[in-house]
């Protein structure tokens, strides 16, 4: 049957595209994003000891974080790479300036103020500007990457890095630098690198403890080793996180149930310690159900890392993805003792706002991907 006049017939091998493909949303990504929200108000609320105010901000953030997430869907990758030295060298910048007039809090000098409008950190915008960065370079050159590209994309980490440790923030520095290794490996970095990047693991830890680690950030180490050694100082948090941890046993003490967090042995309970909470309350099971969301949103990402189609949007696509399975391994080691306490949230739980919608717009970038891609009839 011909087509009828003034209608074109699809093109051979294209059919159209979903509802979901058409508005740049991945169904899959945003329900379990959207149970991870709804998880998160139950723990926040009870870690915060029924503070409403703290869960209504927490809701805010949410809902910027959302709204920026499906903004970046609506962006196509060709578009992002088109910008990403700007973003790069802007990004550096404000780094930079973080140093010279950074706000600083706690000892530590991490924030940009602009009085009377925003308080930010510029590091948070480097972890999703970092991946890009190294799959712009490497996306346009030869994979996998020789001897000088690999030394170009080394140097691309290490300016941010080095910046982010003179704040200092060695937590968000092993995020970044993570972000851009990865984009590395993906390009499929050849065996005798990565052997000899082992080899020199151990003289680089010893230079970074006697050279670049600050004082409390060697007491972490230490407490790490024997949190007993200072239980009433330095090692409280890792020994009441472990107590609360293994109090809840199989199936936890019930939502707002939880002692350590209700009478605050647990401190900061509803930031970078909220898992502690979450194992209390609701036990093996709870914590066994959290792990599924996040191993499934991993799946997700690495099958739109897969089913990329162009090399600068399937490095981004796995950087991102491992990036954030790295924020997982991270917060759930630091709180259950087998990891230092390096100050890292637990992902789209904990409470906080830059850091959730830096999380958020790094899953909009995975939406861009995968929904800007042809839609092909195989066969």
């Amino acid at each position: 049957m011909k087509p009828l006049s003034g209608v074109s017939a699809p093109s051979p091998g294209l059919r159209r595209e979903p509802l979901w493909m058409r508005i740049h949303v991945d169904p899959w990504l945003l329900l379990l994003i959207l149970i991870l929200a709804g998880a998160a108000g139950f723990v926040l609320y009870s870690a915060s000891s029924k503070s409403l105010s703290m869960l209504y901000r927490q809701g805010a953030h949410y809902a910027i974080g959302l709204a920026v997430m499906l903004f970046i869907a609506q962006v196509k990758p060709r578009f992002m790479e088109r910008w990403v030295p700007v973003a790069y060298v802007g990004s550096s910048l404000l780094l930079l300036a973080v140093l010279v007039v950074g706000t600083e809090a706690k000892g530590a000098q991490r924030w940009l103020s602009i009085p009377g409008v925003i308080t930010f950190q510029p590091s948070e915008i480097m972890k999703l500007v970092m991946p890009m960065s190294v799959a712009w370079y490497l996306g346009r050159r030869e994979m996998p990457p020789r001897f000088k590209h690999v030394a170009v994309c080394l140097t691309i980490i290490m300016v941010p890095v080095v910046l982010i440790l003179k704040q200092p923030d060695l937590g968000t520095t092993l995020l970044i630098a993570a972000s851009g290794i990865f984009g590395l490996l993906l390009a499929g970095l050849r065996w005798r690198y990565i052997l000899g990047a082992l080899v020199m693991l151990v003289p680089g830890a010893v230079a970074m403890w006697f050279f670049v680690m600050h004082a409390y950030q060697k007491q972490r180490v230490l407490t790490l080793l024997n949190p007993e050694s200072d239980p009433l100082g330095a090692g409280w948090n890792i020994i009441q996180s472990k107590a609360a941890i293994g109090s809840g046993g199989v199936y936890g003490k019930g939502w707002l149930q939880g002692t350590q967090s209700h009478l605050d042995f647990l401190p900061e309970g509803h930031t970078d310690f909220i898992i502690a909470v979450l194992a209390e309350e609701f036990g093996l099971v709870g914590v066994s159900l959290l792990m599924l969301v996040y191993l499934l949103i991993i799946a997700r990402g690495l099958y739109i890392t897969h089913h990329a189609q162009e090399a600068f949007s399937k490095l981004l696509a796995g950087s991102v993805t491992l990036t954030f399975f790295v924020y997982v391994f991270v917060n759930i080691g630091m709180v259950s003792g087998l990891l230092p306490v390096v100050g890292v949230p637990l992902p789209l739980i904990s409470y906080g706002g830059t850091s959730l919608i830096t999380l958020l717009a790094g899953f909009g970038i995975l939406m861009s991907v995968h929904t800007h891609r042809k839609w092909m009839i195989h066969g």
